[in-house]
Formats: C-alpha cells, sequence, structure tokens
C-alpha cells in the first residue's frame, strides 16, 4: 500500500513538472511571435488541452480527495517554477496578470471538475 502511494505520489509531482515545462517552452515558442503581454493568452489553449489529455488519459485516482490534492499540488508547483524561472530568472516583473491567475485557477480545478466526472461515470 505504501508503495502505491509513493507511486501515486511521485506520478503527481511528474505530471505536474511536464505540464509546467510544456507552458513554460511553449512561452519561448510564441514569444518571438506574439505579443508579450497576450503570449499566457496564446498558452492557454494548449496548456487547457495537454492538462485535459493527462487528466482523461494518465491519471486514475480512487477518491474525489486525492483529486483536490492533485489539483492542490499542480498549482504549488505552477507558483513556485513560474517565481523562480519567470519572475527571478528572466526578471519578469510584470508576469503576474489576469491570464497567469486564470492559468493558476484552471490547475487547481481542472483535476477536481475532471475528477468528479471520472468518479461518477464509474458509478453509473
Amino acid at each position: 500500500m505504501e508503495k502505491k502511494r509513493k507511486q501515486i505520489f511521485f506520478n503527481t509531482i511528474l505530471w505536474g513538472f511536464f505540464l509546467w515545462l510544456f507552458g513554460y517552452i511553449l512561452g519561448f515558442v510564441f514569444f518571438p511571435i506574439a505579443p508579450k503581454e497576450a503570449i499566457g493568452w496564446f498558452i492557454l489553449p494548449f496548456g487547457l488541452g495537454v492538462t485535459l489529455w493527462v487528466l482523461l488519459k494518465k491519471i486514475k485516482r480512487d477518491t474525489f480527495s486525492c483529486y483536490i490534492g492533485l489539483g492542490v499540488i499542480w498549482t504549488i508547483i505552477a507558483v513556485i517554477f513560474d517565481y523562480i524561472f519567470l519572475v527571478q530568472l528572466l526578471n519578469a516583473t510584470d508576469y503576474y496578470k489576469f491570464d497567469v491567475y486564470c492559468y493558476y485557477f484552471l490547475t487547481l480545478t481542472l483535476p477536481m471538475i475532471v475528477g468528479w466526472f471520472k468518479l461518477h461515470a464509474t458509478k453509473k
């Protein structure tokens, strides 16, 4: 049982980091072609699609509370890595705008929404 919990935790961290890294790389892809103020809005649909794919195809949890934890951990990863690699490293002092808060909100809530639907679909 302990091994399964460690694997789930590792899986949670790994997918959270992968999703953050995907968005981070997309930021560099869009940097030369999109207005600086709109890069987040360009990234958002791609990030949303990949996140939904991960949640629907790669994440399997037994309880709704696990999906809540997933959202919390992914959001913590996003906030910490954004601060370190965008605000501090790239000196993006004007980074925190509405698109970033939408991203954090979706990172927190999408696992809960998808988890709720997945768990209720299996009960029927």
